[in-house]
């Protein structure tokens, strides 16, 4: 076990903050409290900016890519190529990570994303871009993110400290969705009006925002966190790290299968809109709206919680199988669309309450190492789920696509909570509260006084 000065037992799926079934006590916390330290202020002002303009070069991206070549196919190849670097390189991302000061990792790779969107933006106005130039683009911002996705999402923790975690990881959530429902609509409009590189050249230029904050950051304020010095066996050393704490690779490999057939909206959604209910881009567009509006919520409704506990992350990994499982059978267009309210708002506590229960439980000289490997699970399981939830759709219908999708989530979901329950020695309470039934993990050596269920 870490003896860190960052180390710390997850919660157990019960609330509890160790199996011995020592109570803890909930706290709420201010929706916007993490907003008062300074530090994460500027950060959370520069992604603002940034989140915009990144989701400004998704839609800019694929849309020039369709224009080239006329086929999907190559839309799906760009994909693939931003996310490959995470698959084939992401665990040595999070050694470097761990070894360097993550406000100059961040400086780097925000500034290498910004050339990288510039280039490309010259290359689209001056009418000489081809379909291999957004390849090699795709695969340098990939390559950006092996470094950039564990960086920034350790350095929250540096930023605010413990006790804010939580918040803070949630208030980046909400301001990545937020972005979401406004960089599609102003790239629209632009790629529209002006054209696609356009879009581009806004978003070299967004990173500015990010940039000028990092700079702006008052070093002394900073959680110092011990970095790791360079090493022999530093990236086995992280998967054993993982691999020894149930906490933490059970968490991991739930995200996995969660992010691997739940998350593969693309696929479903489209499907759903185009084959089910016959409406087009304009039912698509809608869905994704609503869903964004509920993984907002999501986000903001986990920013007052101030603890992650593993038992509202199985709960709601359950809701979210659940949900789209229901949702596959929806009648109509308008129930379904109303579904993906609260689809967003499970999806969004799943990952929320998953990001920050990992950090709160690892050592931070191993934080990047652990986030690195996260993401690398998180971000490269759609690669390999969307094609076999593709073909479910393809030879059975969307609404059975979209069934299996929820029917993995909310399995795994119930097998790794019983997992966790067994490694925390918890056991399922069923009784009466305060006239209502309740059902409950609880410490097997706790002896309840409740009323068993009639």
């Amino acid at each position: 076990m870490s003896t860190g000065p960052g180390a710390a037992s997850a919660p157990a799926p019960d609330g509890h903050d160790d199996p011995t079934g020592t109570p803890r006590t909930p706290r709420k916390t201010s929706m916007f409290a993490s907003l008062k330290v300074r530090n994460y202020r500027l950060f959370f002002l520069g992604q603002v900016v940034s989140n915009i303009g990144t989701w400004m070069q998704r839609i800019a991206q694929d849309w020039l890519v369709l224009s080239l070549t006329g086929s999907s196919a190559a839309v799906g190849i760009t994909t693939a190529l931003q996310f490959l670097p995470m698959l084939l390189f992401g665990l040595y991302g999070g050694v470097l990570v761990d070894r360097w000061r993550k406000r100059t990792t961040l400086l780097f790779t925000q500034s290498a994303m910004a050339l990288s969107a510039l280039a490309l933006a010259v290359l689209t106005l001056s009418g000489q871009v081809q379909v291999w130039h957004v390849y090699v683009a795709a695969f340098a911002m990939g390559l950006a993110t092996v470094l950039d996705n564990p960086a920034r999402q350790s350095f929250v923790a540096e930023l605010v400290g413990r006790d804010q975690l939580q918040n803070a990881v949630s208030l980046n959530s909400a301001n990545f969705q937020s972005a979401r429902l406004v960089g599609p609509a102003v790239a629209g409009v632009m790629i529209t009006g002006v054209g696609t590189g356009w879009a581009f050249l806004a978003n070299g230029l967004s990173f500015v925002a990010p940039l000028t904050c990092l700079v702006l950051m008052r070093a002394r304020d900073l959680h110092a966190v011990r970095r790791t010095p360079r090493g022999k066996g530093q990236l086995r050393e992280g998967l054993h790290y993982v691999a020894g704490r149930p906490e933490l690779i059970w968490t991991i490999v739930l995200v996995g299968f969660i992010g691997t057939f739940g998350f593969n909206f693309p696929v479903f959604l489209s499907a759903f809109a185009d084959d089910v209910f016959h409406a087009g881009a304009g039912a698509y567009s809608l869905f994704n709206t609503l869903m964004a509006v509920g993984s907002l919520a999501g986000a903001l409704l986990a920013a007052r919680r101030g603890t992650a506990r593993l038992r509202v992350l199985i709960a709601a990994a359950l809701g979210f199988g659940a949900l789209e499982i229901v949702a596959s059978a929806a009648p109509g267009l308008w129930l379904f669309a109303l579904l993906m309210v609260p689809i967003g708002v499970f999806s969004m506590t799943v990952n929320v309450t998953a990001n920050t229960s990992i950090q709160m439980s690892t050592d931070p000289a191993m934080r990047g190492r652990v986030m690195a490997l996260y993401m690398m699970v998180f971000l490269g399981g759609s690669p390999i789920g969307a094609p076999i939830v593709g073909w479910i759709t393809d030879a059975y219908g969307a609404r059975a696509g979209f069934a299996a999708g929820g029917a993995v989530a909310a399995s795994a979901a119930l097998v790794i909570g019983l997992v966790l329950a067994r490694v925390g020695n918890l056991r399922l309470s069923v009784g009466w509260h305060r006239g209502h039934p309740q059902v409950r993990f609880v410490p097997r050596d706790r002896q309840e006084a409740l009323a068993p269920v009639a």
